[in-house]
């Protein structure tokens, strides 16, 4: 079990992670959202409720839509009923505030059941787990009277979609010791996306071990998972090995395992593997053109990339939503095409967010359109309140390309004032079964010494060899050069390589997981360092995977 959260955030990727892990069913009536939506406009408009019966179908049907407002009027006319005090309402009630993210709510309702059942109890728990709340979650979870395996999978299952796979594990593994029986797999597959979103493969594979010998391997939603955790872990291989024995695949099957390629600058294969999917009748979804646009972002593909998001619509009546527009602005933006992305970004149906500017902003970076992207980074500080970490260092870059000190003081005040922080760099990388976790600027590590005289060599080596001279530009801070080189030299990445190759066994890959995009100047180091050592060095960075083998990038420089 990893020692330490070494995912930085699986969701900087632009696509959602396909998930096929079954869901309680809505109201029998309320099948198809758009139906229900109606179904439940025009109840809510009837007048009062007149019994529990007729009431609890419309609260699960509110929480299995997502649809709070609806709620919240069911609620009022059931307090007003002569039924208020039901407590199979209440629990109901508890399970739609939590599903709807709205814990304090569902507090309140449990607060005034009389008799809690182990149903609100594991209702309550999953909605503090799942917005993060975990103490409050262990200790509600601590106090239930009887708890289930129901109840472990929801504490489980909260943690995982709050970020806290940790804490999900330590659950899990106390779960074991307690010898609850695992008749449901659902819990393996929120451990699974636990493993995935940590990239912790080593983990992953023993509980892949124990999906085995518990006979869930032909479950077609825990094979999903499978594939989706091994991609994630850089194990292409495996995935497709899962994917291979399936006797059934669904879209979301065939979806993880292109999504899962495309992660790793596998385009061609991504999009023959999408030739396969609709040669056997198989329908792509929303997910899937995400991923195939992605992939033709990352290799150039533009041509094909546009084709693909004109096919959407044509072949298959999905309307391209913002999230595949801004896959296409990336594609246009890579290929050096910034003015057409722009002019996509005045002509596209949606008003633009925060990363659709961004994603625009960093072409102009890359492309060296130093005046355009001035200009976008003026008005993303003045149209909007940046909330990604990712954005700052962004706007901070483009300014500082510029010599524009001053705008990146006040870029820097004026995100302060908004309470947004640039998060520490950090990496981490798989061991020998165990995860060590590096900082930017790290110079306390135990093995500081070793660490230190291995880069030395290395980058001594980089000059030699390949004539590496440091780009500094990628340091944001006015100051002198060889603070800024000592800067680079420090970044968390390149301790954790030269970890894994003090440490590692040798011959094998090094993986690592970074919570940041990857600079300029360590992308060029990883390169150079692949070629000297002859070994693949495999790193997910906030933005994609980077296979680097043999002085080249999988990304082929496109990241």
């Amino acid at each position: 079990m990893p020692k330490s959260s070494s995912s930085g955030s699986l969701n900087a990727f632009p696509w959602p992670t396909p998930s096929s892990t079954p869901t309680e069913n809505a109201a029998p009536l309320l099948t198809h959202s758009t139906c229900s939506t109606k179904c439940l406009t025009e109840t809510t408009s009837l007048g009062p409720l007149f019994s529990p019966l007729s009431t609890n179908p419309l609260v699960k049907a509110c929480a299995n839509l997502g649809s709070v407002n609806h709620g919240k009027q069911v609620h009022c006319r059931f307090i007003v009923s002569e039924y208020s005090h039901d407590d199979v309402v209440k629990s109901s009630l508890v399970d739609m505030y939590s599903k709807c993210d709205l814990p304090d709510s569902a507090k309140v309702v449990f607060d005034s059941i009389r008799v809690k059942s182990t149903i609100s109890w594991t209702a309550m728990v999953s909605g503090f787990a799942k917005s993060g709340r975990k103490e409050e979650a262990l200790e509600l979870f601590r106090n239930m009277p009887i708890k289930n395996l129901c109840s472990w999978t929801a504490l489980v299952s909260g943690f995982v979609q709050s970020g806290k796979g940790l804490e999900a594990f330590s659950v899990f593994t106390e779960m074991r010791r307690e010898s609850v029986d695992i008749l449901d797999p659902l819990v393996l597959s929120s451990i699974v996306g636990a493993c995935a979103n940590m990239a912790a493969s080593i983990a992953g594979r023993q509980v892949h071990g124990l999906v085995i010998s518990l006979g869930f391997d032909s479950c077609m939603f825990i094979s999903n998972a499978l594939i989706d955790m091994y991609a994630k872990c850089s194990d292409v291989i495996a995935a497709k090995d899962i994917f291979s024995r399936m006797r059934h695949r669904d879209v979301v099957s065939w979806t993880s395992l292109i999504v899962g390629m495309a992660q790793h600058g596998q385009a061609e294969k991504a999009l023959a593997l999408y030739d396969e999917m609709v040669s056997h009748g198989v329908k792509p979804n929303e997910v899937t053109f995400v991923g195939l646009i992605y992939a033709c972002s990352h290799v150039g593909f533009v041509a094909k990339g546009r084709e693909i998001f004109q096919s959407m619509s044509k072949d298959y009546g999905i309307r391209p939503s913002l999230q595949h527009y801004t896959c296409l602005l990336d594609l246009l933006g890579r290929s050096g095409l910034v003015d057409e992305a722009e002019k996509l970004i005045r002509e596209m149906p949606f008003p633009p967010d925060e990363p659709t500017w961004a994603a625009l902003l960093s072409a102009c970076k890359r492309q060296g359109k130093g005046q355009m992207g001035v200009r976008i980074a003026d008005h993303l500080l003045s149209c909007f309140k940046p909330r990604d970490p990712s954005t700052y260092i962004l706007l901070s870059n483009v300014y500082a390309s510029a010599s524009l000190w001053g705008k990146v003081s006040e870029a820097r005040r004026k995100l302060g004032d908004m309470d947004v922080r640039k998060d520490p760099g950090y990496s981490s990388v798989e061991v020998r079964k165990e995860t060590e976790v590096f900082y930017a600027g790290e110079t306390s590590h135990p093995l500081k010494e070793e660490i230190f005289g291995l880069l030395k060599k290395l980058e001594e080596d980089m000059r030699r060899r390949n004539g590496y001279v440091p780009d500094t530009s990628w340091i944001l801070h006015d100051m002198d050069e060889q603070e800024k080189e000592k800067l680079l030299f420090w970044h968390s990445e390149r301790s954790a390589v030269a970890y894994g190759l003090l440490k590692g066994v040798p011959g094998t890959p090094i993986r690592i997981v970074k919570n940041l995009r990857v600079c300029g100047d360590c992308h060029v180091v990883m390169k150079h360092i692949s070629e000297i050592i002859g070994r693949e060095i495999i790193v997910r960075d906030a933005t994609r995977y980077h296979h680097f083998k043999g002085g080249k990038c999988s990304c082929n420089d496109f990241w």
